[in-house]
Order: structure tokens, then C-alpha cells, then sequence
């Protein structure tokens, strides 16, 4: 519990911190842009888009759990895609309270309702985001691609011209330098574990930990490890990508058409690429912050930035998503909590296959 505390202290923390951070230099003038780009958006054509916006959001988390569900088939379980999903926005209304507590309730919440064992269905929930973290790597390298002329003539010290990339170039001249001295200690490093892993001391430390903890410890290591192997036993491959697609396509709907809300946003000339680069970036806010306070709305506007738009306005746009993001969990998230106490438990027996 109290890891927990300092866990969500440290995150609600950094949310402050943005905060104060993106509105510490603005003057009253900018404050009243803010003002008034938020208010904006209260007419019938802007809440319009709003709710389609957070339309697409809820569906990326419905397609989220279809994919989930093509990972636990082959393990022989049978989850029923209302289950499945209001597991998926189970996790990420707890989320909002304490980080990383959302994917605990959403394999226990599977557990209880569908009898999928804890451990089998949190290996498939590491499954999802290691694939998420490389679908979003590869998102942030379209981003710097395409975005090569932009990013680089970006100036980053007002004093002296700098810009982004010579200061890219300067640092990697400076690592260029160091390369040799990382190759050895990376090599040192990796002759140290092989030596420790294989000498006689190591086996006989090994021998003596065998014990009913230990034995334990595998039973739960081994069924953690059957939920990452799911994948390459994919009763449907061509479905887990297209879900995949399909999911990320919807975030990048739902803050495409969450721009025409804004009277400011609608004249950009490349808003279909600003879209995905606050689709890519944005997501980092959500990585550091809880449920992106913050974080999210600073970043929108340093990508906004870029494509000339007023920081103070790309502020006001930034929070505005992350509301409507917000709002959407807290609504869904409620509703399924709600819709879950009628749910039929399974009556099967836990571990028992439906195959």
C-alpha cells in the first residue's frame, strides 16, 4: 500500500509539475486566449466533434479487447467480448486512481468472470504492450520522417540560433567519440553475466533454491510465460494486426476530428499530419504522468507550436482532448462497472479448457 501512495504521489507529482511548467511564463493576455479558445467550443458544431472524437477513443479500447481475446484463445479459454472489454475500460478507470493498479483489476476482473487465470492472462497483457511499444516506436519514426525539414530547422536556444539539428549533430560527434569506451563495457558487462550464469559457484547457489517457493515461483512464472508465447499460436494472425490497425486508426480519428472543434485548428494546412504527430507524441504524456495530466495538454501545444499555431491556443486544444479523453474513461469506465455486476459468472471450473 504504501508503494502504491508513493507511486501515485510521484506521478500526480509530475502532473503538477506540468502544469505549473506550461503555464509559468504566460502573460494575463495569454490566459484570457486560453479562456476564451476553451469556451469556443461550447456551440453545437464543436461538441459535435468532441463526441465524435471520444466515439473513436472508446472503440480503439473495444478493438483493444478483441485482440486481447485472439491472445487467450489459444491458451483455451473462451472470454466474451463484453467481458473482455469492460475489463479493458475496468483497467483504464482504475488507472486514473493508481498507476499500473488497472492491468491487476483487468486480469482479476477476467479471472472472476471468465475464469482465465491470473498469470496466463497478465502474460498476454505484456504480450499487448510490448507490440503497442513497437507500433509506437514506429510511429515516432514516420513522425521524424516525415517531419525531417520541420523538426530540424526547429530553434531550440533563442540566444545563439540553435537549432534542433545542429544540436543533433553536435551530440552525435560527441558520441561518436565515446562508441569505443560503450563497446568495452557493454562487452565487459555481458563476459561478467555469461561467467556468473555458468561457473561452478552459480550451479550449486542454484541447487540449493530449489524449494515448494520456488516451485511455486515457476508454477506462476510458467503460466506468465504461457500468456507471452500466446502469440505464436494465433488461431487468427491477420485478425491481431488488423485490430491492431484498427485500433490505432481510431486513436488517430478520434484527435483528427477532435482538431474541427477548434475554429483555430480547422485552417491548418497539414492538419492531417499535425493529427499524427500529436497521435505519436501526445501518447508519451500518458507514459509519464497520471492519465497524462499535464503532460498531454503541454505537449499538444509544443506540436501545435510547430505548425504555427498560438502556444497559448494550442494549450486550451490540448486540455480540451485530454477532458474529453478523460470524461470518456471515467463515463465508459463507470457504465461497465455497472453493466458488469449483471454478467454471467462462467461456471466452469478455473483452468478447465473450452477446447
Amino acid at each position: 500500500m504504501v508503494k502504491k501512495i508513493a507511486l501515485l504521489l510521484l506521478f500526480l507529482g509530475l502532473g503538477i509539475f506540468f502544469i505549473w511548467f506550461s503555464v509559468k511564463d504566460l502573460e494575463p493576455e495569454d490566459m484570457q486566449i486560453i479562456k476564451d479558445s476553451a469556451t469556443g467550443v461550447l456551440n453545437p458544431k464543436s461538441l459535435l466533434f468532441i463526441f465524435i472524437s471520444i466515439v473513436f477513443a472508446a472503440m480503439a479500447h473495444f478493438f483493444r479487447a478483441l485482440r486481447n481475446i485472439l491472445l487467450i484463445d489459444p491458451l483455451g479459454y473462451r472470454v466474451r467480448k463484453t467481458t473482455a472489454f469492460y475489463s479493458v475500460m475496468v483497467c483504464y478507470l482504475s488507472n486514473l486512481a493508481i498507476p499500473r493498479l488497472g492491468e491487476v483489476l483487468r486480469c482479476t476482473f477476467l479471472q472472476r468472470y471468465d475464469k482465465v487465470p491470473f498469470q496466463k492472462s497478465i502474460g498476454t497483457i505484456v504480450v499487448e504492450r510490448v507490440f503497442d511499444v513497437f507500433v509506437f516506436v514506429l510511429l515516432l519514426i514516420l513522425v521524424i520522417l516525415l517531419n525531417q525539414g520541420l523538426l530540424s530547422d526547429l530553434v531550440i536556444d533563442n540566444q545563439d540560433g540553435t537549432t534542433l539539428g545542429n544540436w543533433i549533430d553536435a551530440k552525435w560527434m560527441m558520441l561518436s567519440g565515446l562508441k569505443y569506451w560503450f563497446l568495452g563495457f557493454f562487452t565487459g558487462a555481458i563476459t561478467s553475466f555469461l561467467y556468473v550464469k555458468y561457473s561452478k559457484k552459480g550451479k550449486i547457489e542454484r541447487k540449493k533454491k530449489q524449494s515448494k517457493i520456488v516451485l511455486k515461483i515457476k508454477n506462476i512464472i510458467s503460466g506468465l510465460w504461457q500468456g507471452l508465447i500466446s502469440i505464436k499460436d494465433l488461431q487468427h494472425p491477420y485478425l491481431f494486426v488488423i485490430y491492431t490497425i484498427a485500433m490505432w486508426m481510431c486513436y488517430y480519428l478520434g484527435g483528427y476530428f477532435c482538431f474541427f472543434a477548434f475554429d483555430f485548428l480547422q485552417s491548418l494546412d497539414q492538419i492531417s499530419m499535425a493529427a499524427f504527430v500529436v497521435l505519436a507524441v501526445g501518447s508519451i504524456g500518458f507514459m509519464i504522468a497520471q492519465g497524462g495530466l499535464g503532460a498531454y495538454p503541454l505537449i499538444v501545444a509544443g506540436v501545435l507550436v510547430l505548425y504555427g499555431v498560438d502556444y497559448a491556443q494550442g494549450l486550451a486544444a490540448g486540455w480540451i482532448g485530454w477532458t474529453a479523453q478523460t470524461i470518456m474513461i471515467l463515463v465508459v469506465g463507470f457504465t461497465t462497472l455497472i453493466l458488469s455486476s449483471f454478467l454471467k459468472i462462467e461456471d466452469r471450473k478455473e483452468g478447465e479448457l473450452t477446447i
